[in-house]
Order: structure tokens, then C-alpha cells, then sequence
């Protein structure tokens, strides 16, 4: 007999009545299946017990709708409205499940909306900052073509794919930020306490310090005002840089284009730029969204100016009549297979599934990409902490031979 788990569950009714409880079974889908047999939707489902992987929450903090928030939302939208609720009974329930105040607040203010006779996609995309534009294009879609349920059901898989996708550049950079923040950490207290000692040590026994350690004991005395100097300045400069970025474009096509340049995450950075591409090209032809559109959208929420600016290439092409692999050839950010698996896809009229096809290969892409980072990075960031530790050691230790030719010359 399988081994079973108890998982705590949110459901609701037809008529959206919410109840809570535990169930046993062996998966987290089991569970799921146990209760449609009820006649109720499961809205949540998760392990007892699991405390320790619950996100934490700081006051004050983490109010941003996230792409977890969103393909969750998206996933229990389409759940509720395949079971025959009503859409308007079905926001009533999402707003009171979701936790999340930034997106409890728009779902409110859409069902608002649309008793006020405006449509779901109408009142989603009053809301850009908390709903994608990709997600109002495809329910636009849906509700278009009357297929609402699947639209959603596309929505949150491409949500979870693309959550995925930032979960594992988050990854590969926390070692490194890990190990930066730590080294900051190391080399603030020894400005702070240890610095202090060593100089009264040298005071007593007198003799001129080196450059470097008189440095070093400068730095140590005007830590109160250069630690929030460092932090302002680097606060400013990258709030500055965004606001460059977004108010020229030119700027942030250079900036975008440099960064898919960079000797060692340039190449990581591509692979996530034409995953996303592809992804969401795909998954909006897939919903029947136009081409047209599909390319504003996808110009629109690719993330990289370099992959809008051939959007506009591709969006003039279509316009003319020509088929999408012909401009792409222009763009040296897309690589020569990606062009052919697409110009197949055109030519067989399965160009839906080669996008995907080429998003999956540059998800694996992207996997083995992070980890072969992940493992270069770590010996690099060891040697640069030796390298701050020994320069700093070095620079304590210097006067140390001063002294002992001071105590020499006294002798």
C-alpha cells in the first residue's frame, strides 16, 4: 500500500462557499482528485507540516504581485469557471483566497468593473502593473474565440514556466551575492574593531605606517559617514540608471545589447531572451491571438530591448507579406538553428509547436547554462575572498617590520 500524507486544503462549491480541512493521501494531485470526486474545486492544496518553506514575510515588504501569485490566480481562475461557477462568483472567491493585498485589490476592482458591464480583459488591463499584458491579450482572446477556461489554463502554464525560468537565474546568483554580502560584512567589522586595536598597538610602539595600513586606518575613522556614502551612492547610481534606461531608448537597446555580450553571463542572458520569445510567441498563437498582435505583444513584454527592436523588424515583414524567418536573419541575437526550426515550422503550418520546441530546448539550455555558472563562480569567488582577506592581513602586518627595525635601532 502506498505511503499517504496529510495535506491542508482550501475548497469552494458551485456557489462558491469556501471550506478548509485535511485530507490523506499520497500526492498533492491524489488529494486534488479525492476532492472533485466531492463535488467541490480544490483552491489550495499543501503538505502539513511544511512551515519551514513557507515564504517569510517582512513588514512592510513583498506587497509586488509575483509570477507565483499570478499563475496560481490563473490556475484557480480556470479551475472555477470549468466547474460552472459564474465569473463574477468566481473573482468573489479568488479575492477572498488570495493572499497577496496588491492583487486581492485589483480583483476586487476588476469584478467592480465588470458589473459595471465592462469585459474580464477590459477591466484586467486597467491593472498593467499587476496583470501582463500578455495575460490580457490571451483572455482577450479567450473570450473572443469562447474558449476562456483554456485561455487561462495557457496563461498560468506559461507563468509557471517563466517563474521557473527567474527561479533558476535566482539561483545561480544567490551563491555569489551570498559570498559578496559576507565579504562586505567581514571587511566592515575589521574597519570597524579590529583596525582600532592594531593602531593603538602601533601607537605605543611608535615608527611610521605604511601607505597601505595608514589607508586602511583613515577608512577605519570615517567608517560613520563612508558606509552610508557607499550606500547612497550605489542606491542613486542604480536608481538613476533605471530611469535612464526607461526614458531612452537608445540608451537601453545599447545597455540590453551589451549585456548578451558579457564575456560569461552574455551568453546565459541570450538563452533566456529567446526562451522567453519563443515561449510567448507560441503560447499567444497557440491562444489565437493575430500575428500582429502577438508581435506587439511579445515586443512589449520580452524584457530585452534588443528582442523588442527585432519584434518591430518582424512586425513591419509580416505587415508586407513576408513570413517571420525572413527578418530574423537580420538579428545576430538569434542563432541559425532557431531561424530554421522556425521557417519548418512556417512551411509545414506547425509553427505553435516548433516554438515550443525551441522554448524547451533553451529552458535545458538555460539549466545546464546556470549550473556550469554556478560551478565556475564558486572558485572564483573563493579566490576573491582570499584575496580581500590576504590584502588586508598584508596591510596590518606591514608595520610590523617597521617596528621591528624601530626596536632595532633602539637597541
Amino acid at each position: 500500500m502506498a505511503l499517504t500524507k496529510t495535506f491542508d486544503y482550501k475548497t469552494a462549491d458551485i456557489y462558491g462557499k469556501r471550506s478548509k480541512g485535511r485530507i490523506e493521501a499520497p500526492n498533492a494531485t491524489a488529494a486534488a482528485a479525492m476532492l472533485k470526486q466531492q463535488g467541490v474545486t480544490p483552491l489550495d492544496i499543501a503538505e502539513a507540516g511544511q512551515g519551514l518553506n513557507r515564504e517569510i514575510k517582512l513588514p512592510g515588504m513583498g506587497n509586488r504581485t509575483t509570477l507565483k501569485d499570478l499563475s496560481v490566480f490563473a490556475r484557480q481562475f480556470a479551475t472555477l469557471t470549468s466547474s460552472g461557477m459564474s465569473l463574477l462568483r468566481a473573482l468573489a472567491v479568488l479575492e477572498e483566497q488570495t493572499e497577496r493585498p496588491s492583487l486581492r485589490k485589483a480583483v476586487h476592482e476588476v469584478r467592480i468593473d465588470i458589473e459595471g458591464g465592462l469585459s474580464l480583459s477590459a477591466a484586467l488591463g486597467r491593472h498593467p502593473k499587476v496583470f501582463p499584458l500578455l495575460m490580457v491579450a490571451m483572455i482577450r482572446s479567450g473570450e473572443t474565440g469562447g474558449f476562456l477556461d483554456n485561455a487561462l489554463e495557457q496563461i498560468a502554464a506559461n507563468l509557471e514556466k517563466d517563474a521557473n525560468l527567474r527561479g533558476k537565474i535566482k539561483s545561480t546568483m544567490t551563491y555569489p551575492v551570498i559570498v559578496l554580502l559576507f565579504s562586505l560584512i567581514m571587511i566592515t567589522g575589521v574597519l570597524i574593531f579590529i583596525v582600532p586595536i592594531f593602531e593603538q598597538m602601533f601607537k605605543q610602539v611608535g615608527g611610521e605606517l605604511p601607505l597601505p595600513t595608514r589607508i586602511m586606518v583613515t577608512t577605519s575613522h570615517n567608517m560613520a559617514w563612508i558606509g552610508p556614502l557607499v550606500l547612497v551612492v550605489g542606491i542613486g547610481s542604480w536608481t538613476a540608471l533605471k530611469k535612464a534606461l526607461a526614458a531612452y531608448p537608445a540608451l537601453r537597446l545599447a545597455f540590453d545589447s551589451l549585456k548578451l555580450r558579457l564575456p560569461v553571463f552574455g551568453s546565459l542572458f541570450t538563452k533566456i531572451a529567446i526562451s522567453r520569445f519563443s515561449r510567448n510567441l507560441g503560447t499567444l498563437l497557440g491562444a489565437g491571438v493575430p500575428v500582429t498582435q502577438a508581435l506587439e505583444v511579445v515586443g512589449a513584454t520580452t524584457g530585452n530591448a534588443v528582442i523588442t527592436h527585432a519584434m518591430d523588424d518582424l512586425l513591419a515583414a509580416v505587415r508586407d507579406g513576408q513570413p517571420l524567418s525572413a527578418p530574423l536573419v537580420n538579428h545576430p541575437v538569434f542563432p541559425a538553428m532557431v531561424v530554421q526550426m522556425i521557417q519548418v515550422g512556417e512551411e509545414s503550418g506547425q509553427i505553435m509547436q516548433m516554438l515550443d520546441k525551441i522554448a524547451d530546448f533553451y529552458d535545458r539550455e538555460v539549466d545546464t547554462a546556470a549550473e556550469s555558472l554556478t560551478a565556475a563562480l564558486e572558485p572564483v569567488m573563493v579566490l576573491l575572498m582570499g584575496v580581500l582577506v590576504g590584502s588586508m592581513v598584508v596591510c596590518l602586518y606591514l608595520p610590523m617590520f617597521s617596528i621591528y627595525q624601530h626596536i632595532q635601532g633602539v637597541e
